[in-house]
């Protein structure tokens, strides 16, 4: 494998490193050592050279004036952004003085590191980093802001991340697009129902905010936010009732259908349009439908995890084909995430056993405000890479006053300044993943991709695995593993034969065709990783854990007084807060917005484009109102995590709360309540 940029200018291959499912194939052109066109690779076997313009416009971010070209060393107040220019040496320096003195003054666990995926290529997201961290026995970070209490909830009935394969989806005759909004963040899904669509399939769209999914669909419901569960429980009363369920399947692949049978004739359809605001007769529809039709497909949004109980959701949800035996029909059963069978070697990748201290602290990330102002003893030092807790992470203002802290030594690591960088001591810059050589594992299809370096970084920025080989000699690490080469770590990753799914892609040849297919042929619903080894609709693992152990709808957490549950959504043309600094990504998108109902919109006295305020006793924000029926009445949805503007107060996150999810410790993004009025403060 070449560790250097070819200096051809002209086509090469890639892959989209964006946290998005559909992971797309790439075809990048390149004159005078420049990225000049990005376009779909039409030979990709998933996403067939459709792209989003997100992608689509990258060179407009990877060539942005303001992108970062050499270290910089804060001069000015934490917040205020005043930086003068240092070198990688000076930087470097700085960083591992403080350190050095941090762990012989207070010990390794002041430090924390904080990241996320802002770049999914695996040994720059969690490589070399988790290593070095491991080394110096730094606080470990709780990674869950995204997807955990789904997953886990997901786990309790199937075993792990397995789901449909998407590429049979062009068979399935009914989709059911729960909790997602797939046309802006699962395009490709979208475009395979579309296609199954010709062929006679319905789609069907559950969600809180009719937003562009909700339009394309043949029907689209909405629900009352964090009360999914329930009409999942409706409509298995309704399937066992009417005698609708496949029972052959459940004997022979369920545990527990027999108990569930019993514990869903509470949830009768008026009790249930109760909880949910879904009508009785839609309910009857719905369930009558959705075991009438095959194959028929749950897609699994990752919204309805970021709720307080989200798990639960996710849980419930994920029983519904096992009652009609959905799983059987090719393009049938559920699909919350495939990443297990694209898992790779972690433990050779991280390296935990390089952590000496095994009862090190860990924090949650979703709590970074409460752990940067009220830990004791209390972390000294941050270092952030991969994401922009400023906008990202809950209760954004607790956050920032965290950051503030005089005696917070912060380092970010990024491609822009962002608004967490504002309060960094040294900001770095970092390389695009165009720049880099990684590994990509999808969490929807089923492909394994190869990247390597197209053009060479910009400025003198540098890769994750760069930096940290770089600090690790600096504070005298001599281990082999803090030294390994990026194709050594891609090579260590990939070698992974406990996964039989891809137990013989050998990296030798992803470096050749740059992806390969997990096969899929050994997975059985009588051999789930679950312990019974089956679909669990009765989980006794649950009740070890202390949930109930069948499907139960359990209500949001009492968020206090205020009337609107706020649901702040993704937009369409950024990317969580990546993007939502570039011009022409702005331009798209014009206006952060939010979403009310028209009988609310009457009683408040508000009509369509006034500016309002929302707020609670966390923070405020002031927004343009967008009047209609895209919502019910109660909720109040916006789309997008905006930069920081001067003069506007547009921080959604500012509003909700940091309390962690039913499981996981997942984030609770979905389940807070807000007030808002015409008047502005």
């Amino acid at each position: 494998m070449q560790s250097f940029v070819s200096k051809e200018d002209g086509i090469s291959p890639a892959v989209c490193s964006l946290d998005c499912p559909d992971q797309c194939g790439l075809l990048v052109h390149k004159k005078a050592g420049k990225i000049v066109k990005i376009e779909g690779d039409p030979n990709h076997p998933v996403t067939q050279g459709a792209i989003c313009n997100k992608v689509r416009l990258m060179t407009e971010r990877l060539y942005d004036p303001k992108r970062l070209t050499t270290p910089l060393k804060r001069v000015g107040a934490k917040g205020e952004g005043t930086f003068t220019p240092i070198s990688w040496e000076e930087a470097i320096e700085i960083i591992a003085s403080n350190w050095q003195e941090l762990i012989e003054n207070e010990g390794p666990e002041s430090i924390l590191p904080y990241s996320f995926y802002g770049n999914m290529g695996n040994i720059n997201a969690e490589g070399m980093d988790r290593r070095f961290f491991h080394r110096l026995g730094a606080s470990q970070l709780d990674r869950t802001i995204c997807q955990a209490a789904g997953s886990v909830g997901y786990r309790y009935t199937m075993g792990g991340a397995y789901g449909t394969d998407p590429e049979e989806t062009t068979e399935t005759k009914l989709f059911i697009l729960w909790g997602i909004n797939a046309v802006s963040t699962n395009m490709h899904q979208m475009m395979l129902a579309q296609k199954a669509r010709k062929n006679g399939a319905k789609i069907i769209v559950i969600d809180v905010h009719k937003n562009q999914t909700g339009k394309m669909a043949d029907w689209f419901i909405p629900i009352v936010p964090g009360t999914d569960s329930a009409l999942a429980l409706g409509m298995m009363h309704i399937l066992f009732k009417e005698k609708l369920v496949n029972e052959p399947f459940m004997k022979k692949y369920t545990v527990g259908y027999q108990q569930l049978e019993e514990h869903v004739k509470q949830y009768d359809p008026e009790t249930v349009s109760v909880i949910t605001g879904v009508p009785v007769d839609d309910i009857y529809k719905l369930s009558r439908m959705y075991a009438a039709t095959s194959p028929s497909l749950i897609r699994i949004g990752n919204g309805l995890q970021h709720h307080d109980n989200g798990g639960m959701i996710v849980r419930t949800i994920s029983c519904l084909p096992a009652l009609t035996g959905a799983w059987l029909e090719k393009g049938g059963g559920a699909l919350k995430s495939n990443s297990g069978f694209l898992s790779h070697n972690s433990s050779a990748l991280q390296r935990p056993d390089l952590l000496k201290n095994k009862q090190t602290r860990v924090f949650n990330m979703n709590e970074l405000g409460k752990v940067l102002l009220e830990t004791t003893p209390p972390v000294r030092s941050l270092y952030i890479y991969n994401c922009n807790p400023a906008v990202v992470t809950p209760d954004s203002n607790k956050v920032r006053k965290g950051l503030a802290r005089e005696d917070l030594f912060t380092v970010v690591h990024d491609l822009f300044l962002t608004e967490t960088a504002t309060f960094a001591d040294v900001v770095l810059p970092a390389t695009s993943a165009f720049e880099n050589t990684d590994f990509y594992t999808s969490y929807w299809h089923h492909y394994i991709h190869m990247q390597k370096p197209i053009i060479e970084p910009y400025g003198d920025s540098k890769s994750n695995t760069e930096v940290f080989r770089l600090l690790a000699r600096s504070m005298g690490f001599t281990d082999d593993a803090l030294q390994d080469s990026d194709e050594e770590l891609v090579r260590q990753a990939v070698h992974h034969p406990e996964n039989p799914f891809l137990k013989d892609v050998q990296f030798d040849e992803l470096d050749e065709k740059l992806y390969i297919k997990a096969d899929r042929k050994s997975f059985s619903l009588d051999n789930l990783t679950t312990p019974s080894h089956k679909i669990e609709l009765y989980s006794e693992t649950m009740v070890k854990d202390g949930y109930p152990g069948l499907p139960t709808h359990i209500p949001l957490v009492d968020d206090g007084e205020f009337p609107f549950l706020f649901v702040p959504g993704p937009n369409h043309n950024f990317l969580n807060s990546t993007f939502s600094n570039n011009d022409k990504h702005i331009t798209l998108e014009k206006e952060p917005k939010v979403h009310i109902n028209q009988l609310d919109a009457q009683k408040l006295g508000i009509a369509d484009g006034d500016m309002i305020r929302i707020w609670n006793n966390q923070g405020e924000c002031e927004l343009i109102a967008a009047v209609g029926e895209n919502v019910l009445p109660g909720v109040l949805v916006s789309q997008g995590l905006w930069a920081d503007t001067p003069g506007k107060k547009q921080l959604v996150n500012a509003l909700t709360p940091d309390r962690l999810s039913d499981m996981g410790g997942g984030a609770t993004f979905f389940s807070g309540r807000v007030a808002c009025s015409k008047e502005l403060s």
